[in-house]
């Protein structure tokens, strides 16, 4: 590839991503409404209703909320992707515009997973505020921070991986199918609702859970925002998440190419 093709990709990269910004932008509301409705029913009926009934612990917000910001990221990543991909494949035929663009076809795969991390962390991000006004109060460790970005940034690429390659290997008809023998285990094995380590009364269901990318994100988040919460090692649910995410990339970006030229 030469210089000048270079730079012509590039450019045609900046604008389709620009672009895919912009419609974002344009539907802000339908997007915040998106990410936070499930989240916010989440945190009101497990940690608000069930806290006064007194069937969980008062506190039990403050572990919550963590595995809530790294779930929504997560998610909003993952569907930005998997849904448009699997239509977009099948029903409108609308990638066929974005294959047309002077760039490589991978570059196109690449550019729906910027566009989907980018969504991720503003879905995070919006996770706090919301907490707090449901909560009260939202845990917040200013130590923490790094750990907290750097978290929900490889888990934002993490779901937008999965959703590549899940956007380009279920078929169209499977789609509803999709959320019940995927969608569905992820979120109830992910150590969203609970700390890991709590597990250790039922060994065979923490074992399991290891299997599970979206363990190791909620522990990197509720090590980063109350890390006094036993939590599993930092340094191990980074490594994980960023193995995992290489290997959904290339399988993602394989099927991608696969259904582009195939």
């Amino acid at each position: 590839m030469t210089t000048e093709t270079r730079s012509t990709a590039w450019q045609a990269f900046r604008a389709i991503l620009w672009r895919d910004i912009f419609v974002t932008g344009k539907e802000v509301g339908v997007f915040v409404a998106q990410v936070a409705l499930q989240p916010f029913f989440m945190l009101f009926i497990f940690a608000k209703v069930l806290g006064a009934g007194g069937y969980v612990a008062a506190d039990y917000g403050q572990l919550l909320l963590p595995g809530i910001v790294g779930l929504t990221a997560f998610l909003t990543a993952l569907q930005t992707v998997s849904f448009p991909l699997i239509m977009e494949f099948s029903f409108t035929k609308e990638i066929e515009d974005r294959l047309l663009a002077p760039l490589p076809v991978g570059m196109v795969a690449i550019e729906k997973m910027v566009v989907a991390v980018l969504r991720g962390l503003v879905a995070a991000a919006i996770m706090f505020p919301v907490g707090a006004w449901v909560l009260g109060d939202a845990p917040w460790n200013p130590a923490g921070l790094g750990l907290l970005v750097v978290a929900v940034l490889l888990g934002c690429w993490l779901g937008a991986a999965m959703g590549l390659s899940m956007g380009t290997l279920v078929p169209p008809n499977r789609i509803s199918v999709m959320f019940a023998v995927i969608l569905t285990p992820l979120m109830f094995t992910g150590a969203v609702q609970y700390p890991w380590s709590s597990l250790e009364s039922l060994p065979w269901f923490q074992i399991v859970t290891l299997f599970n990318p979206l363990t190791y994100l909620a522990e990197a988040v509720r090590g980063a925002v109350v890390p006094e919460v036993p939590h599993i090692d930092p340094l191990i649910s980074v490594a994980a998440m960023m193995l995992t995410a290489l290997v959904f990339s290339w399988i993602g970006i394989r099927g991608f190419l696969r259904r582009a030229v195939g």
